[in-house]
């Protein structure tokens, strides 16, 4: 045990930690030259094409140095703000850390609450400078910023260039030197904690796990704690870039099991594996995902609800931050209420629905969390617009509140303070990091930054700002269920909690923007925004229509006058049995209403 080291990787997005990980797995040689790709160890199409890993992903490593053979088991995290549940996971699993920061770009929002969670779990950091072979690297700046935020020697960050090949040996004896040894008691009972999961088609679930005490071998019976199932352990082995299939793994490796599991529920990632005959306490797993953002996915066809299910319970193994459960829809029939930790992380869940399991879904308005607090005293928890009471049952409602830490450069603090104060925030407080950062604190609604906040916010800083948040409570609000009504019947699908200042631009832009959506019928569609039973807004889709006084040239007003009468009964009768079609891009068209 004392040759094993399990460490992961942490940074903001776009500091290079992908790149990092290509080259330490190529100067260990875990991976031949012919299999080499830029990374690699993002394996979804996904990642590739945006530049940003998105799942966490572990491969075993074999070091040789100083005489001796080391084992180093690496998992590479994600850097955006959305994923920071799966670098709660790889923290638990390890026993140090590489802090790698952009000498370009120095320390940002991410890299600071990645390091927190680090912290917190005790794991030793080795500091990395990444980029130095950049022009417009400031070593010398950014290594006193680290100095400052960890407390370390200046000698104690090493200086690296992953995509020169600089300064790799340097960290790979780092991490023997300096991150401890696995602590466990090879004789103790198996008790290994599952950190993560995929499905394969072919052999059911695959689970990978850390084991913290004992020794799992090939054949044994095995039990998850959570679940209480039992199974036998067919086959066992270590992550190399491909599966090795191994007798047995003891305490502080890292390692996978296949074990013919066919339903994903029975897999929950946080949870125990012990032997059967000899168990042990179960491990304090990582605490419950908070969903931040809830919106409805629902199939195109509604007879593929089935098949949707299974997909999402496949996913859920790959992505354990997705929370669903099922819910049904005037407009779209059954479907699921979706939680998710941000519209970055609703975005990839979509397109890998879409992609993984070729099924095409329509998604509704994000909404977040209420809290309802009725007449009673009595408090109901609102995750759709669809589940708000009426409104003399309540009282007040609560919403969630954030606390945002921005980190930018000095001159656009007047942009982005500006920006906050729109979206109904209080600046708490202002530190200058250096004479050119500073860190702004603010608290805001969580529902005003759910759609384009992060966006906008990147506009306005040139792409400089970082942004990292927590929830902070909830706190009362005068918020207003604001329906759209479409030739009179409500579009459940399309409704949204609006803070009451808003309603009104909200409703008379969402008008417009239906207006230019919505097919033309061959009758007048009228689109409406309501609050309750009063119309705030409205916009009419005009009837395409035939011109029945063509064949009129001259002649009596009277008989213009009846051609037209009984056109429009035609038109008023066609109104009433009509129904509206609406297209997927009138559900997308909330989000991007600016």
């Amino acid at each position: 045990m004392d040759n094993i080291r399990n460490f992961c990787i942490i940074a903001h997005i776009d500091h290079g930690k992908s790149t990092l990980a290509d080259r330490l797995l190529q100067s260990t040689g875990t991976v031949a030259d012919r299999d080499m790709q830029d990374q690699l160890l993002d394996n979804m199409d996904l990642e590739r094409e945006r530049g940003i890993t998105i799942k966490s992903h572990a491969i075993q490593m074999d070091y040789h140095f100083e005489g001796k053979d080391y084992v180093l088991n690496l998992i590479d995290t994600p850097g955006h703000v959305d994923f920071s549940y799966e670098v709660s996971r790889s923290i638990a699993a390890c026993e140090g850390a590489l802090l790698i920061v952009d000498a370009a770009q120095g320390i940002e929002a991410q890299t600071i609450s990645n390091l927190y969670l680090a912290l917190e779990h005790d794991l030793e950091i080795i500091p990395v400078l990444n980029k130095i072979d950049l022009p417009s690297a400031m070593p010398e700046e950014v290594t006193d910023e680290i100095v400052n935020l960890i407390g370390c020697d200046p000698a104690d960050v090493i200086r690296a260039s992953a995509k020169e090949g600089v300064g790799i040996s340097e960290i790979l004896e780092a991490v023997v030197k300096r991150i401890p040894a696995p602590e466990g008691d090879i004789n103790k009972p198996l008790k290994a904690m599952i950190f993560d999961s995929v499905f394969n088609p072919f052999r059911g679930i695959e689970v990978y796990f850390r084991v913290f005490d004992g020794t799992i071998n090939k054949g044994d019976k095995v039990k998850f704690v959570h679940t209480g199932k039992t199974y036998e352990a067919d086959e066992i082995g270590v992550l190399k870039l491909k599966q090795q299939p191994k007798q047995s793994i003891s305490a502080g490796n890292v390692g996978y099991i296949i074990s013919g599991i066919k339903v994903a529920k029975e897999v929950k990632v946080g949870d125990t594996i012990t032997h059967v005959d000899n168990p042990c306490e179960a491990v304090k797993g990582f605490e419950n995902v908070k969903p931040m953002v809830f919106a409805g996915i629902y199939p195109v066809d509604t007879s593929e609800f089935e098949e949707l299910r299974a997909a999402m319970e496949k996913l859920q193994l790959n992505d354990a931050s997705l929370v669903w459960e099922p819910e049904t829809s005037a407009a779209l029939g059954f479907g699921f209420r979706c939680g998710f930790l941000g519209m970055l992380h609703m975005e990839i869940v979509q397109e890998r629905l879409e992609r993984e399991f070729d099924m095409t879904v329509i998604t509704t308005v994000p909404s977040v969390q209420f809290n309802a607090v009725k007449t009673d005293g009595s408090i109901r928890k609102i995750n759709a617009p669809s589940e708000m009471p009426e409104p003399n049952t309540i009282s007040h409602i609560e919403e969630p509140y954030i606390r945002a830490q921005i980190i930018t450069k000095a001159e656009f603090i007047g942009n982005i303070i500006g920006l906050c104060m729109d979206k109904r925030g209080i600046i708490k407080n202002q530190v200058y990091l250096t004479a050119e950062r500073v860190e702004l604190t603010f608290e805001l609604p969580l529902s005003e930054i759910v759609f384009d906040f992060f966006d906008k916010l990147k506009t306005l800083s040139k792409g400089y700002a970082s942004l990292d948040y927590e929830l902070i409570g909830f706190r009362q609000s005068t918020m207003v269920k604001l329906d759209i009504v479409l030739n009179g019947e409500k579009v459940d699908a399309l409704s949204a909690i609006v803070h009451r200042d808003k309603a009104y631009e909200w409703g008379k832009r969402l008008c417009e923007k239906l207006k230019e959506l919505i097919p033309r019928q061959m009758f007048e569609i009228a689109v409406q925004a309501s609050i309750g039973t009063k119309i705030i807004a409205r916009e009419t889709v005009k009837a395409m229509r035939k011109n029945v006084l063509a064949k009129c040239y001259g002649g009596d007003i009277t008989r213009k006058r009846k051609l037209l009468e009984k056109q429009k009964k035609g038109k008023k009768r066609m109104r009433q049995v009509g129904n509206v079609e609406i297209p997927q891009e009138a559900f997308m068209a909330v989000l991007k209403l600016d």
